[in-house]
């Protein structure tokens, strides 16, 4: 009996330490770690939304998904307060055996602050009393969580709307391209690439330390925050390999930056990828799709360059370094239809997160 006693309150310590722990790293730690209790949780509730939307339309599909990042944030905590319940139930009856039903009581009147179950014993005191610090520090963690998590959504969905005035909705490269050489912008974009690589920089801090901010869905269905770095990637890429303009540094140090954030946040969900590919590894796009949209773009009197096999290799050598985190990411998070980006990518189960 003793024994079991020993084991049982080391075990409800491990519990209740190891949920402290796991409640730090994700609310608290300002960088990207993978916590196995969190994961836990975003998998299996992933997991039911994903039976519901399986064969479902777009439509469907991003009306119910756009609960799944809130509703995830709303169980989580009570989760950690579960375990901390839990791991206490085992503490208590280390210290003095009890029924079970007992110790439920004790644990959840002490854990929820309501004082209507305690033992007057001083270890009991100060086992009811630890546990009532911590499940008011667990609430207050949440409390002050919401507010960020909402505040870096904010941010970065101001720049998503933005890119509907330059490139449609859905958005598209092509169209980008079209109207910034229609009015006349095309040789005047630096800002706007320094704009989009200060979003980039803000999306990597964010979205590794804050992971749930990824499978936040836009306001308007047509709108991502992963097929917007996609299309603008594509385009920063499509106008420094066949665009015949002057070379714009900025667009290179744009892509850069994009590729090195999303693959922070693909290492967050142990997505793969080569971080020092070949040049001319093999991408997703096809050659053929690639003189489409040439000719495409010189149709509508954008000066292309007359090397079509050079630009080639130039576009192929830019889309190499995130085309391999782009589409899982895009398939992640169930994006919206964008020409070479979600239109590619293959409905997930929720990665090894």
């Amino acid at each position: 009996m003793v024994f079991l006693r020993i084991i049982s309150g080391i075990f409800g310590l491990f519990v209740v330490i190891g949920t402290l722990i796991s409640a730090i790293k994700t609310f608290i730690v300002p960088r990207g770690i993978n916590v196995w209790l969190t994961a836990v949780t975003f998998r299996a509730i992933f997991f039911f939304f994903h039976l519901r939307v399986k064969n479902a339309s777009y439509e469907k599909r991003d009306h119910v998904m756009a609960l799944f990042a809130p509703l995830t944030l709303f169980v989580l905590p009570l989760v950690f307060l579960v375990m901390v319940l839990i791991g206490y139930i085992f503490i208590y009856w280390a210290v003095a055996p009890q029924p079970i039903y007992h110790i439920f009581k004790l644990s959840g009147s002490s854990l929820l602050t309501l004082g209507y179950a305690s033992v007057e014993n001083p270890v009991f005191k100060l086992l009811e009393f630890s546990e009532a610090m911590i499940g008011l520090v667990l609430v207050a963690l949440l409390i002050a969580y919401l507010p960020t998590m909402y505040a870096a959504f904010s941010k970065r969905e101001s720049n998503v709307a933005l890119l509907d005035g330059w490139a449609s909705s859905p958005p598209s490269a092509v169209e980008f391209i079209a109207r910034a050489h229609r009015t006349g912008e095309i040789n005047n974009l630096r800002e706007f690439w320094m704009d989009w690589q200060r979003w980039f920089a803000d999306l990597e801090e964010s979205h590794t330390s804050l992971s749930a901010l990824s499978f936040f869905r836009s306001p308007q269905p047509n709108r991502s925050w992963i097929t917007s770095a996609g299309v603008i990637m594509d385009a920063a890429a499509l106008i420094l390999a066949a665009v015949d303009i002057p070379w714009e540094p900025q667009a290179a140090f744009c892509i850069r930056s994009g590729f090195l954030a999303l693959r922070q946040i693909a290492g967050l969900f142990n997505i793969s990828y080569n971080p020092k590919p070949a040049p001319d590894n093999p991408i997703s796009i096809s050659r053929v799709e690639f003189d489409e949209v040439c000719a495409t773009l010189a149709a509508q009197n954008v000066p292309i360059k007359a090397d079509r096999e050079q630009a080639w290799r130039d576009f192929a050598g830019w889309r190499v370094n995130y085309d391999t985190v782009l589409l899982p990411l895009a398939a992640l998070t169930l994006a919206p239809y964008a020409k070479w980006v979600s239109d590619r990518s293959a409905v997930p189960h929720l990665g090894e997160r």
